[in-house]
């Protein structure tokens, strides 16, 4: 994207997240990776409903200011998602009220009960918290960057980000779409989670339809090769179901873990 291009676009994206609540104050912030591989991203304590074209924050991929208006201080996590995945070519980061619930419960959007949501950004895993503005958030997410394609941050907010302004912008939406009903649907009873074999449909349709790569298929598997730990999502794993690192812990899958509970609940009867 060209920058004045970028300019307008990240001033409608920023109103957009203002008029829907996903940020209040000076909260969030959104950035665009230029054509020539520059940063461009919205300035500090700035109102996201009111920013100008000519207040945005202009940096290199280190972070190097490159105008005279200074980038939020989160711009850091912009920059390691950018490191991290040369696909990517803008991130929005904020606080929508039904993820960020999902965020300050400890909890990740990782149920596989709607179709739509497999189909197009996957299971949304949660970092651990780390000070905002600091390397401690940036190093509870760096590990999980390269396998999702948006995160929620403990305590903190949520991030997506995606081949464009508006691809990062929709899971975001999709993101806060999702939280929203999942709390819902535990007020009614709680969600039934689709089965399987529907799964494996939808991810097969996903992929034919370009939304996902096979990449996605085991989101977490380059994440089990760093840390032995297991992501609870609720697409299926490839590799083993149960495995041991080298210090004789053993991870499980979410369908065991529950299993495992299941059974104990039962003989405590």
């Amino acid at each position: 994207m060209d920058e004045q291009t970028a300019r307008r676009e990240i001033l409608r994206a920023g109103k957009l997240m203002y008029e829907r609540s996903y940020v209040v104050g000076s909260d969030g912030n959104v950035s665009v990776r230029l054509d020539d591989g520059r940063i461009l991203a919205t300035p500090t304590q700035t109102n996201k409903a009111r920013m100008t074209e000519d207040s945005l924050a202009l940096t290199d991929l280190e972070g190097k200011p490159l105008n005279d208006r200074r980038a939020s201080s989160e711009l850091a996590m912009h920059l390691l998602i950018y490191r991290e995945r040369a696909d990517v070519r803008s991130v929005c980061h904020a606080h929508p009220p039904h993820g960020s619930a999902f965020a300050v419960a400890g909890l990740a959007i990782d149920q596989p009960i709607l179709s739509e949501v497999i189909l197009t950004l996957g299971c949304v895993p949660l970092a651990a918290y780390g000070t905002p503005s600091t390397d401690e958030l940036t190093e509870a997410m760096r590990p999980l960057v390269k396998h999702h394609n948006a995160l929620l941050m403990a305590n903190h907010g949520a991030v997506a980000y995606g081949a464009d302004l508006w691809q990062a912008f929709d899971r975001l939406e999709t993101l806060e779409h999702t939280a929203k009903i999942a709390i819902l649907s535990r007020a009614l009873g709680g969600a039934r989670e689709l089965p399987p074999d529907s799964i494996e449909k939808l991810i097969d349709v996903r992929e034919r339809a370009g939304y996902l790569g096979e990449s996605a298929r085991c989101q977490a598997c380059g994440y089990l090769q760093e840390t032995n730990v297991v992501c609870p999502t609720g697409e299926r794993d490839a590799a083993p179901a149960a495995r041991a690192s080298s210090n004789g812990k053993v991870s499980l899958t979410r369908e065991e873990l529950i299993e495992l509970l299941s059974q104990a609940a039962r003989a405590a009867r």
